[in-house]
């Protein structure tokens, strides 16, 4: 466990980012120059000091050697994989839930041709993948089996993979590998890799890129009051605690995508924390991604003015966590999503 944790904060955007690196006042943010930064929190379980990169020298000399080496994570370009361009931000992931049950969305997509069209549209609109999930996971859900799941989904992956980049959106290893051979590019395993002891097993045996989320508890009760010592921390351990045991395992490549899992274990609190503070991740050295569309949080926050659709609260959250440099944002209105961003990013060139 670590004593100190860094998180980069204070960012700048655009023309503004790219003049203050020449004057190299700021540091690139994954080597992006659209994004830079000119101040980190160190954080403790105790307590959080906010400097100024000016000020790393005056840091004690074991803290300064860690603070130098998580810069260096954050700092350091990532490589395209998957059809994701990490120079642009945010990529975004379409949903498609092939599923009669799943939150929001259960049963509208689940026949093969609307399924389709939706993935086809999506892409159209803008989406970089398209998650295909053939088993509900929203809180209070149960576990289907692999002949269930795979009946929901292979058809529609039968008919996109060739022609849609696709991630795969199951916690089975084989759904993992009947799909790696259809030829899907990415897993999303909402359990942090640990509900089939297989999984490590397939994703190195195909050197596939995978998403690590994590979940405390099985959705049938992960919502039943979760309890932290301190949320954004004790992921972060586990983030690190999972890639030292992929290492361990044989899994050397860097095609991994690390996911906090709002709404996976969390309550108002736990999600509003990770939210407002996902940058510290960027210390770890991976893409994240957030799936905050239509989630439960912003039904609590909104109360009298929720929807169905929950739009103004995903894009409102999708905006702030594209300023926090995230990576991969995962969405139900990928039209929408993109009409807001490309508003927003127009007006900050201004």
């Amino acid at each position: 466990m670590r004593r100190y944790y860094t998180r980069v904060c204070n960012f700048y955007y655009g023309k503004e980012s790219k003049l203050l690196l020449i004057k190299k006042k700021t540091l690139p943010l994954n080597g992006n120059k659209e994004i830079s930064f000119d101040h980190l929190e160190i954080i403790s379980r105790k307590s959080i000091k906010k400097i100024s990169l000016n000020n790393i020298k005056k840091l004690s000399r074991s803290l300064q050697k860690q603070v130098i080496l998580d810069l260096k994570n954050i700092t350091s370009k990532k490589k395209n994989f998957s059809n994701l361009n990490f120079k642009k931000l945010p990529n975004i992931m379409g949903v498609l839930n092939l599923t009669p049950d799943s939150f929001s969305d259960g049963g509208k997509f689940n026949k093969k041709n609307k399924g389709t069209k939706h993935a086809i549209d999506m892409l159209k609109a803008g989406a970089k993948l398209i998650d295909v999930g053939g088993e509900s996971t929203r809180p209070g859900s149960k576990a289907v089996d692999v002949k269930l799941e795979w009946s929901r989904i292979n058809k529609v992956l039968k008919l996109i993979c060739k022609k849609i980049p696709v991630s795969l959106d199951t916690r089975k290893s084989e759904i993992m590998k009947k799909g790696i051979k259809l030829g899907i590019k990415i897993i999303n395993d909402v359990s942090g890799l640990s509900y089939d002891q297989n999984t490590m097993e397939i994703l190195k045996k195909y050197r596939t890129p995978f998403v690590i989320q994590h979940s405390q508890g099985l959705p049938e009760k992960m919502q039943n009051k979760p309890i932290y010592k301190n949320e954004l921390l004790d992921i972060y351990d586990f983030f690190e605690a999972k890639i030292k045991t992929l290492r361990n395992f044989g899994i050397k490549h860097n095609n991994i995508i690390l996911d906090p899992g709002i709404g996976f274990g969390k309550n108002l609190k736990h999600n509003m924390n990770l939210i407002s503070n996902i940058s510290i991740f960027h210390s770890l050295g991976f893409p994240i991604l957030v799936g905050n569309s239509r989630k439960r949080f912003i039904k609590e926050i909104a109360k009298k003015n929720d929807t169905k659709s929950r739009i103004g609260g995903t894009i409102s959250s999708s905006v702030y966590l594209m300023m926090q440099g995230v990576q991969i944002l995962r969405i139900h209105d990928v039209n929408e999503l993109i009409q807001g961003i490309k508003v927003f990013k127009e007006l900050i060139k201004k």
